[in-house]
Order: structure tokens, then sequence, then C-alpha cells
């Protein structure tokens, strides 16, 4: 089932140790089909390194396992109330990155002050309160406090993205760490100063609308 989106999900979930997301058996990534609304997630306490696209496990949006050689993520029923709340998003990952989960240890917010969380964010990133690991709850809190952000930080548990796509998704989650690792670094320096409001929405308006394109010149 889903050959295409579990070779999408399994790249992604390959990609997280690549990028120093993740240690071990930690985080994973899930891909929606939209159209059939089967979600394809990494299985539970495997190792990376013996991930394939064929053991990635399929659910449908109520949890109960469509095809798996093994269980789904303990994360499955956070991933699955945010697909069944959010229709525009198809793709969801969870990591533990260390400089972005070192802000939500504290409870604190990754502040906007760069053109990059401009960029890519809009906003600070937000950081939700403590919820305990195992149900649909942290999926309810994710949704309460993520606004229109990409990207929220769990306080003393992790980091959430969410997309259009799989790679959007991750994608979020690899932004995160890198202006995390930035902002802390900034810290040790001195006071980091947010970002004039209409400085953030010219950047942001310009990279989500135009940044990676063509535009050709009205006199060609």
């Amino acid at each position: 089932m889903l050959k295409k989106l579990r070779e999408q999900v399994y790249r992604a979930n390959m990609a997280l140790p690549a990028n120093h997301l993740v240690t071990w058996t930690s985080g994973n990534v899930s891909g929606r089909d939209p159209e059939t609304g089967l979600v394809v997630i990494k299985p539970s306490g495997v190792l990376f390194d013996e991930l394939t696209p064929e053991n990635m496990a399929i659910v449908d949006l109520e949890g109960n396992v469509m095809e798996a050689t093994l269980g789904p993520s303990t994360d499955t029923a956070s991933h699955l109330f945010i697909y069944k709340h959010r229709p525009d998003v198809n793709g969801v990952t969870h990591t533990h990155s260390n400089y972005a989960t070192a802000f939500a240890a504290v409870g604190k917010p990754i502040p906007i002050c760069l053109t990059a969380i401009a960029d890519e964010f809009g906003g600070p990133i937000p950081c939700g309160p403590y919820v305990r690991i195992g149900d649909q709850k942290i999926g309810e809190v994710i949704l309460q406090h993520i606004g229109d952000s990409p990207a929220i930080l769990m306080k003393q548990h992790g980091v959430f993205t969410i997309g259009a796509t799989v790679q959007k998704a991750l994608k979020a989650a690899v932004m995160v760490e890198d202006v995390a690792r930035t902002v802390w670094l900034a810290m040790q320096i001195g006071q980091v100063e947010d970002l004039l409001a209409e400085e953030i929405a010219a950047n942001y308006e310009r990279y989500q609308t135009r940044y990676g394109t063509f535009q050709a010149s009205a006199n060609v």
C-alpha cells in the first residue's frame, strides 16, 4: 500500500539523524495520503539504520493498523489528531533536536530576532505547555498553541512541525534547529532584539511568495 508515500516518509525519517535532529530511536515523521486519508508513520523503537520503506506502518485516522510489520510510533495518536483537525497538513515531524529542545526544556519560545525566523515561521516559534506522552492530548495542545507557525516547541519534551507535504514538515524541523542554535549562541554574547513588525511581515511575504521563483522581466 502507498508505495510512493512510504518512500517519502522513509526518506524523511532517515533525514532526521542525517541532520543531527535525533539520537538512537527517538523522533519520527509521518505523512498522510490526501486521497485515502491513510497515514504512513515510522515504527516504534526501531533504529534508523534498520528502517526501510517496507517497515513503515500504515494506519487510518482512527489509529487502526492497516498494514505493518512493526507497531506504529508511540506518537501516532498525536499525529492523527493533527491530521483530523488540520486538513491542510499532510506531514508531521517530531524531534528532540538539542538546541530547540533546550528552549523547550525551560519553556521559552524562540524569539523572532533573525530574518531567517521571519522568512520561515512568520513570528516567534511558540512553546506549548507540558503534556504527558502517549495519547492524542499532545496533538490537541499543539493545535491550541501553534497558531500560523509550522513549528512548535512542547515544554520539557521537544519539537513538532507540520506542513502541507512531508518535505515541508521536515524542512521546518531542520530550520527550527538551525535558528535555535544561532539564537542560543547570540544569547551568550548579549541580549537579542525582536525584528520590527513591518520587517517580519516583509521578510515573510518575500520568502513565502517570491523566493525560489522565476519572475520574467516585463520588457522581455
